[in-house]
């Protein structure tokens, strides 16, 4: 059972933002202070990755653990309630990055997930990531 009302729920969840979240700007807040200069969402390739640096060529996708069904974090896990909906839908987001991944990894981008938990608990290790990828 929901802890919220059907309305307070929909309220919730349609504040959930898909792009230039908050996670998201930490991170380009840390490749800024790094000093590498990016783009946001092209268009252009598949998945429309979050930050794009065609200098170095290379995508990030920062995934939501919840979203993106993260399998090392406690919040990537499929709701007790609605279980089939929920197991579709978070496979289908499973599934489709895989492929967005691929496709990009066949046209010679270098990609890079990061997600929101490692984020949050390790920032440090985070900024060690990306400068071991940017190299």
């Amino acid at each position: 059972m929901d802890i919220w009302s059907k309305n307070k729920r929909s309220q919730v969840m349609s504040r959930i933002l898909s792009k230039n979240t908050g996670i998201e700007q930490r991170v380009r807040r840390m490749l800024s202070t790094m000093g590498y200069r990016y783009r946001l969402h092209v268009k252009g390739l598949p998945g429309k990755p979050d930050i794009v640096l065609r200098k170095y060529n290379a995508v990030i996708f920062v995934h939501g653990c919840f979203w993106h069904l993260h399998s090392r974090c406690r919040d990537g896990t499929v709701p007790k309630t609605r279980t089939q909906y929920w197991n579709e839908k978070l496979l289908k987001n499973k599934k489709r990055d895989a492929k967005h991944i691929r496709d990009l990894r066949c046209q010679g981008w270098n990609v890079l997930r990061l997600w929101e938990c490692e984020i949050e608990k390790y920032p440090e290790k985070i900024i060690k990531k990306l400068q071991k990828f940017l190299g």
